[in-house]
């Protein structure tokens, strides 16, 4: 997996084969960063089911100030730690934690929140509620999804699409 654009442009992230673990595809992340815009400078910002990593380490490659990576899966979790290693990423800080957990005890708030849960197990429905509270006054929520958002309570859905079998959405807070 390549990063698109920035510092890090054409840099390869390596992942393991791991379940449940899908890379958001090259199209889907140009057109994401086409919506926030391509410059993340001064930005904090939360990939919360890090997997990858890559929306993250693209984020401090457009000049985010920081990303918070957070990922349960041990092996996963390293792999990050490897790349952010062979990236140099020092603004990247990889937490291998439950998201619930994570939501729970962590009370900083960020301009950017990512959410790609694994899919078939309602995380979205736990999630979004919590979501407001980490996020701030003019920051955005990306959810990727097995299905289309209709609506998501206290959002407003800023942009859409689908590619493939990925819906992907923009979302403000009210």
């Amino acid at each position: 997996m390549r990063i698109n654009a920035g510092e890090w442009r054409s840099r390869v992230l390596r992942f393991p084969d791991a379940a449940g673990l899908r890379p958001t595809p090259e199209r889907v992340r140009q057109t994401l960063f086409n919506w926030l815009g391509q410059d993340l400078t001064g930005l904090h910002c939360l990939d919360l089911f890090a997997g990858t990593g890559v929306l993250g380490f693209e984020s401090l490659s457009r000049g985010a100030n920081s990303v918070v990576l957070v990922e349960s899966q041990g092996q996963v979790a390293q792999a990050l730690r490897d790349n952010q290693t062979a990236l140099q990423a020092t603004q990247a800080q990889i937490l291998q934690q439950d998201a619930m957990q994570f939501l729970a005890q962590n009370r900083q708030r960020f301009d950017v929140i990512f959410l790609d849960p694994p899919y078939q197990q309602g995380w979205l429905e736990k999630i979004l509620p919590l979501i407001p509270a980490h996020l701030n006054a003019e920051g955005y929520v990306y959810v990727e999804a097995e299905y289309a958002l209709k609506q998501a309570d206290g959002f407003d859905m800023l942009k859409s699409g689908r590619a493939g079998h990925v819906f992907y959405h923009l979302l403000k807070a009210r």
